[in-house]
């Protein structure tokens, strides 16, 4: 029966069950009076067992693809794209699951669509706001930055000593400034591309950080996807910052290779790590929204001995629309 719809594989096992004892009460001497025997009663009851258990193996037989596919669509995770459900024999279940891959399909479209407008969005604001805090708070501390210079050279001693001291406040709040800029949009990446602005990035985690970060970075197209060069730049820099917080003084490798047809970014660490590599924290789940944006993959491989890596591929989508 493996070709036929659930409805008449049901409708099979029972007429088989209902057919085998029919013809088990014509074959064998069992009988029945009025008023029934104690034996007759036993030998009624064992029949009607027997044939329960006989209908349950085989409609738990009949019914297993139906549980194979509520597992499968229960395993499909929306931050892991591209998961589908396996043909059927069961022309009804085979049409429920091309319904389900095709809703997937939809749903992994317009999720994507909508993230990358939502990312045009966020970095639009950003760049605005970075761009105000550097023109307008920027130039002010800096000007007041100067102005405490000349007073402490014009001041006496008693002045000069607190002139210096609002002078430290003030260089401290204009480095804490222009940090936070170049948290709100990756420094150079517009105008020097990404491998000038990972590189950049690798170099500041050091410092900041005490990592010791080596880089391999291939030169990308000149025609790359903006959105594409700004997630490889986020999801390098939630890796950098996890290893700072999770493995700080650790050996980091920041990979950038060029294939023909995809971007692929690795930045490994030689950390701690951790056991549970699937269970996705907020970090995780960040990299994991933002590689949907542009079609990527991303994988996580993490152990309590060998560290953790992270991998993005992302597809060579040429230069199309709008950018980040």
């Amino acid at each position: 029966m493996p070709r036929l719809s659930l409805f008449w594989k049901a409708f099979a096992v029972n007429a088989s069950v209902l057919i085998a004892a029919g013809v088990a009460l014509v074959l064998t001497p069992a009988t029945v009076s009025s008023p029934i025997t104690l034996q007759e009663a036993a030998t009624l009851v064992a029949g009607v067992c027997a044939t329960l258990v006989v209908n349950l193996a085989l409609m738990r037989r009949a019914f297993a693809p139906l549980t194979r596919l509520t597992s499968g669509m229960a395993s499909v995770d929306p931050l892991k794209p591209g998961v589908r459900l396996d043909e059927h024999d069961d022309p009804d279940l085979r049409a429920v699951a091309a319904s389900f891959n095709a809703m997937a399909d939809r749903l992994e479209s317009e999720r994507r669509t909508s993230s990358s407008r939502l990312l045009i969005a966020q970095e639009d604001e950003r760049r605005r706001i970075a761009a105000e805090l550097h023109d307008e708070i920027g130039q002010q501390l800096t000007a007041l930055l100067l102005t405490l210079d000349r007073l402490c050279a014009a001041a006496d001693q008693a002045v000069q000593c607190e002139a210096q001291a609002a002078r430290e406040i003030v260089r401290t709040a204009l480095e804490q400034l222009r940090a936070l800029v170049g948290g709100l949009r990756p420094p150079g990446l517009d105008e020097l591309g990404l491998t000038a602005a990972l590189t950049a990035l690798a170099r500041q985690a050091g410092e900041r950080a005490g990592l010791t970060v080596s880089r391999r970075l291939d030169d990308v197209p000149d025609d790359l996807d903006p959105a594409a060069a700004l997630v490889i730049y986020r999801v390098a820099q939630e890796c950098l910052t996890n290893a700072a917080r999770h493995a700080p003084g650790s050996r980091v490798e920041l990979a950038l290779n060029a294939f023909s047809e995809r971007l692929q970014l690795r930045v490994s660490d030689d950390g701690p790590g951790f056991d549970d590599a699937a269970s996705d924290g907020a970090g995780i789940r960040f990299m994991r929204e933002r590689a949907l944006m542009v079609a990527a993959s991303l994988t996580l491989n993490s152990s309590d001995r060998a560290g953790t890596a992270v991998t993005l591929s992302v597809p060579l989508n040429r230069r199309g629309g709008r950018g980040a």
